[in-house]
């Protein structure tokens, strides 16, 4: 099968790109290394160093006529998305646009969209969150995720273009970079391998954080393989399905590091600050439709999941 993969340097897709790979698929990587890196490029697949806004897109899909699309490129802090909510527009909706409009007219049978279900839902009612819960988003990069996925209906109902919706919850793993609050993992222990105090953003009426659904990134690699065939026209939540507050975040990686790595004691101590625009007090999604018709759950617990990152970053220096 040939697949072309956005946002294919970058943190989660280059890990899907190696497992596309590894089954044998022809695969073609669009990506502008705005925030990807070359290093992170599998060597079998090929590259095009572009932008998914940019008119040269229906050009590579007329050249390379690929049956299925997955689209990882993206705006991907939350934060910034309420800075500059034109700019999140233009690369979260307009990006994908000029996609689906070029895949339309070159052959494409299918999308593989990577939503946020640690967004998309706002402060949910329902809690740990099902599929059924309406979007809700309070930031940008939330609305411009809950746009795409009305985009590809109407392109399915119109075009009769497949698409399947993984909506993940806070991703961490090997390649994760340290910027913006999706990559709190790798922020923590870049700093304390950097011997520098963590910071612990929260509300008000609970330091211990804010709660998350974190899901280690060879877990969503293996949604991103059974979505090829399965999850037509569906949407399905990516995660594990446990809470987690952020100062619990904090000592796990400071205990599983602790054992590997000379750390100082008062590094245990964090700076607080408050919580960000945008930011959600809880969010935690309910996995069992994945698990029903994907056949797909996570596999590793955080504490498993933290050493394999631990591993990979101490390798990488």
């Amino acid at each position: 099968m040939k697949i072309l993969v956005t946002g294919g340097a970058g943190f989660i897709g280059s890990n899907v790109v190696d497992a596309y790979v590894d089954q044998g698929h022809e695969v073609i990587v669009v990506d502008n290394l705005y925030s990807g890196k070359l290093e992170n490029l599998n060597p079998k697949a090929k590259f095009y160093l572009m932008d998914i806004r940019s008119d040269e897109i229906k050009k590579l899909l007329e050249i390379e006529r690929p049956e299925i699309i997955n689209h990882h490129a993206a705006q991907i802090s939350v934060p910034y998305s309420v800075e500059d909510p034109r700019f999140d527009a233009d690369v979260n909706i307009q990006g994908f646009v000029n996609l689906l409009e070029s895949a339309k007219d070159t052959g494409v049978s299918k999308v593989i969209f990577i939503s946020s279900g640690g967004a998309i839902y706002g402060e949910a009612e329902e809690y740990p969150t099902t599929e059924k819960y309406p979007p809700q988003p309070v930031s940008p990069y939330a609305i411009a995720k809950a746009v795409s996925e009305d985009f590809l209906y109407f392109y399915r109902h119109q075009y009769g273009m497949d698409y399947t919706v993984l909506r993940y919850a806070n991703v961490y793993g090997p390649r994760q970079i340290p910027h913006g609050e999706a990559g709190v993992v790798a922020i923590f222990m870049d700093r304390l391998l950097a011997g520098k105090k963590c910071t612990l953003f929260h509300f008000p009426e609970d330091p211990m954080g804010m709660i998350r659904d974190y899901c280690f990134v060879g877990d969503v690699v293996q949604a991103n393989l059974r979505a090829l065939d399965e999850g037509s026209g569906q949407a399905f939540n990516i995660g594990t399905g446990v809470e987690t507050k952020t100062r619990e975040l904090f000592e796990k990686i400071f205990q599983v590091m602790k054992e590997r790595v000379d750390l100082s004691d008062r590094l245990s101590d964090m700076e607080t600050q408050v919580a960000r625009a945008g930011d959600l007090k809880k969010s935690c999604l309910n996995c069992q439709k994945a698990e029903k018709e994907l056949n797909w759950t996570a596999e590793h617990d955080l504490e498993k999941g933290l050493e394999r990152t631990l591993d990979w970053r101490l390798s990488a220096g």
